[in-house]
């Protein structure tokens, strides 16, 4: 141990002395020159920073879009001045919108459409015949994107101002005409076709249609266009959120109809039209017979008012697909409950919906609901003009009665939880174009109720139309859609509806073809039939329906 302790202090010597006389010599440090550096404390990392990038959206987008451009951190607005990339309709390098406008003229209007030609006349300066030397009507920012997407400067015929204040200034000069985006439509409005295109069709063409207008970015620096995280809203007019409603007026499957079905075949009376009903989302049929396997072969001369229609006759509505059966017609009754329970037990197999009858008085007040692609459509009628025996009561099955001060608290009820109402009417027959002081006072008491539509189901020959007060569109009456009448009731010589137009006006047919958007009711679309053969409506040519058009807005009051 003592040996241990000597060697310990001997080594403790050694290194002292060292330590004294400087470090001891290594091969690797024996010719160095020893320095002195001061501590400094390391500056931090810096993570390099991506240039800031400035976009501008130049006064040609409109509002709504302006309002749904977003992109990612480090994109700033620059609202003046030059910028990185430009949200444009001048020639977008990279497409996010596509934005629909609509050629408008006031709702009695009679031409139906022009070319992209004829209308780019007018944006040059050139006066179109139907137009009378009115302007084209538009606001500053459509003037903006026409102008660069057509990359011309307007002619004098266009005139700017506020979009709100263009409607009331196109019916008072009643032959101006206006461009303006699909979100701005209104029924008041008769949306012109271009180049036989309109934005209210089904299965409509963005990209072919002459008033789309793309809006994208373009860059006007060095910026890679597709690493820009930019978006904005896809379009104003997406058909997903679009409904097409397609009313009609009276329907009879009996008598010399019935009989053309057959031997014509059951389709026959929508062999010229079928494509109407093809491009319609929802079909409503106003039927006013009830069927029953006990009816008849059809009898075009039968003597007496009692109808039915024979079980094989549903292949037509079945055809034309029927989605809505308004059941407020004079006639349901005549074969009697049994045939009118039977038609209900039709009806609910292929899936229709009905409204304006039931199995006693209050199921057959009750509203129709629906919804389609967003929209809610709530549809009501009642049946003021009998006879009795079609009447629901209490106890008994049959259509509605009217009671109009519950109809119009209903139908403020309904509207208040979002529903467009829809309120028909199987008024009291009048054989004339003219509505009578009360079918007058009731139609707008529905429509001040709320009702955006009010529509006469009950008409054989068609009726005048108007727009309310609160903006609600009125239909007296459309006319027939499959009966049988080509001449007045009595057997005596056709009525004509005008010298101009040699045609019995019992067999002058309305289809009114209604659109909804969004939760909202945007305007009409009028389409024109004559009765063939007892029992087939025909489109009318264009002559027929420049007259008859022209006719029925004159009598409607719009001069």
């Amino acid at each position: 141990m003592n040996r241990q302790i000597r060697f310990f202090f001997i080594l403790l010597t050694v290194l002292l002395s060292a330590c004294g006389e400087g470090a001891l010599e290594t091969p690797s440090n024996r010719q160095a020159e020893v320095t002195f550096t001061p501590f400094m404390p390391s500056a931090p990392t810096q993570t390099p920073q991506m240039k800031e990038i400035s976009i501008q959206i130049d006064g040609s987008v409109p509002v709504t879009l302006a309002e749904s451009v977003q992109f990612a951190d480090g994109i700033l607005r620059a609202e003046d001045g030059p910028a990185d990339v430009l949200f444009t309709a001048d020639r977008p390098e990279r497409l996010l919108s596509n934005w629909v406008y609509a050629l408008v003229a006031p709702f009695p209007t009679v031409i139906d459409g022009i070319s992209l030609e004829d209308l780019k006349s007018v944006w040059h300066g050139e006066t179109l015949d139907a137009m009378q030397g009115q302007p084209l009507l538009m606001d500053e920012i459509t003037k903006n994107v026409l102008s660069v997407y057509w990359a011309e400067e307007p002619g004098a015929l266009v005139q700017t101002m506020p979009v709100e204040e263009i409607i009331d200034f196109a019916w008072q000069a009643k032959t101006a005409w206006a461009i303006v985006p699909f979100e701005h439509l209104e029924p008041r409005w008769k949306v012109l076709r271009v180049d036989g295109v309109s934005p209210y069709d089904k299965n409509f063409s963005i990209s072919g249609y002459p008033l789309t207008i793309p809006f994208g970015l373009k860059v006007t620096g060095e910026t890679n266009i597709d690493d820009l995280n930019i978006t904005a809203v896809a379009t104003n007019r997406d058909e997903s959120e679009m409904t097409s409603l397609l009313m009609t007026g009276v329907t009879a499957l009996t008598r010399a109809t019935g009989k053309k079905m057959e031997t014509e075949g059951m389709l026959y009376p929508a062999r010229d039209t079928i494509g109407w009903f093809e491009s319609a989302d929802l079909v409503h049929i106003s039927n006013e017979v009830s069927f029953s396997d006990t009816c008849p072969p059809a009898n075009p001369s039968q003597p007496r008012l009692q109808f039915c229609s024979r079980p094989e006759y549903l292949q037509l509505l079945e055809y034309i697909g029927v989605d809505i059966m308004e059941l407020s017609g004079n006639h349901l009754m005549d074969w009697g409950w049994a045939a009118f329970n039977q038609s209900m037990q039709y009806y609910r197999e292929r899936g229709w919906n009905t409204y304006s009858a039931g199995s006693n008085q209050e199921e057959a007040r009750q509203a129709l609901l629906m919804e389609h692609n967003g929209n809610k459509l709530a549809f009501i009628a009642c049946n003021p003009a009998g006879p009795e025996r079609v009447w629901a009561t209490a106890e008994f099955p049959g259509v509605a009665t009217c009671d109009y001060d519950w109809m119009a608290a209903e139908i403020s009820r309904l509207k208040d939880q979002g529903y467009m109402v829809i309120a028909t009417q199987q008024f009291f027959e009048s054989y004339g174009f003219a509505p009578g002081a009360e079918q007058i006072r009731v139609f707008n008491l529905l429509a001040d109720a709320g009702a955006v539509i009010v529509s006469g189901s009950q008409a054989h020959h068609p009726q005048g139309m108007v727009f309310s007060t609160s903006g609600s569109f009125i239909h007296y009456g459309l006319g027939n859609l499959f009966f049988d009448q080509m001449r007045m009731p009595d057997g005596t010589a056709p009525e004509f509806f005008s010298a101009d137009l040699p045609i019995a006006g019992v067999r002058l047919e309305f289809l009114d073809r209604h659109i909804f958007y969004r939760g909202k009711y945007l305007g009409t679309d009028l389409l024109t039939a004559v009765l063939e053969d007892y029992a087939r409506p025909r489109p009318m040519t264009d002559e027929e329906r420049a007259i008859f058009l022209r006719e029925s807005f004159f009598r409607s009051g719009w001069k």
